[in-house]
């Protein structure tokens, strides 16, 4: 057999390789840009009525379900340093110190992708019939806690603003839901990963705040010492909770657009 025979697959395989490597890089550093253009302006927080929630975080759920834990932590580590030099360069917040460790600014925001990917797969090995049955459990319970949302927001004078916000989640939230009858699809693990995801990015910066700069960051927000852990823990109860309720919904939204664009 001549020998080009063999070398063509090679070639074919090596080709592949590198168009791989390369489309992940793109993707990664669109991804990246993305965090950082959500770290300069509003679009960096949705107001939702009694919390603004982030949004800056979820570039990097997506890098790591879609492509995998290393694009994932590439994203994370863009998002990272954009908030390392925000914090430095703008000094924008009263707190904006605590940003200036890479502890807390980079290192959190790193794992975000490994957590989304590993937590994503391993939900993935569940039975085909618990994850469609999990998938419209969560979709109901997401979809009963914006209705609650709402109505907070209707009733307490919440501006147009945040109730159409509010209403637009709501609305992709019951079209998962039906959908998830209709349809074989289970976006279970998809939403653990993002859930995942968000709360590391929630639970590393806020822990570490707590460790290393609990009695900085009270007196910089005037708060007693004594009320430094229940201050951070209402933060990230406040905050993280409804922030990774809408990680899951625009991750999934994501996901199943690029699924369905490969498809």
């Amino acid at each position: 057999m001549h020998e080009g025979y063999l070398y063509e697959p090679y070639l074919e395989v090596k080709m592949n390789k590198t168009t791989d490597r390369n489309r992940k890089l793109v993707i990664a550093a669109m991804l990246g840009a993305i965090t950082v253009v959500l770290s300069l302006t509003p679009l960096g927080l949705i107001p939702l009525g009694v919390i603004n929630a982030t949004t800056m975080h979820i570039p990097v759920i997506i890098a790591a379900i879609a492509e995998g834990p290393i694009v994932g932590a590439l994203v994370g580590l863009i998002f990272g340093v954009s908030s390392l030099l925000n914090a430095i360069l703008r000094n924008a917040s009263p707190v904006a110190f605590v940003f200036y460790n890479p502890l807390i600014s980079v290192v959190p925001r790193v794992l975000i992708g490994i957590t989304s990917y590993y937590s994503y797969t391993a939900m993935k090995k569940l039975e085909d019939k618990n994850l469609r049955n999990l998938t419209k459990v969560l979709w109901g319970l997401v979809s009963i806690f914006l209705a609650f949302l709402l109505y907070k927001n209707i009733t307490g004078d919440g501006s147009t603003l945040n109730i159409t916000f509010v209403v637009i989640l709501l609305l992709l939230c019951l079209g998962f839901l039906v959908y998830s009858f209709k349809s074989s699809e289970k976006d279970f693990p998809i939403a653990i990963g993002a859930f995942v995801g968000s709360m590391t990015n929630t639970i590393l910066v806020l822990g570490g705040i707590y460790l290393i700069y609990a009695k900085r960051y009270v007196e910089a927000l005037n708060i007693p010492m004594e009320s430094a852990k229940s201050a951070i823990l209402g933060v990230s109860v406040t905050s993280g909770i409804p922030e990774a309720i809408l990680s899951v919904i625009i991750t999934t939204a994501v996901i199943k657009a690029l699924k369905a664009r490969k498809g």
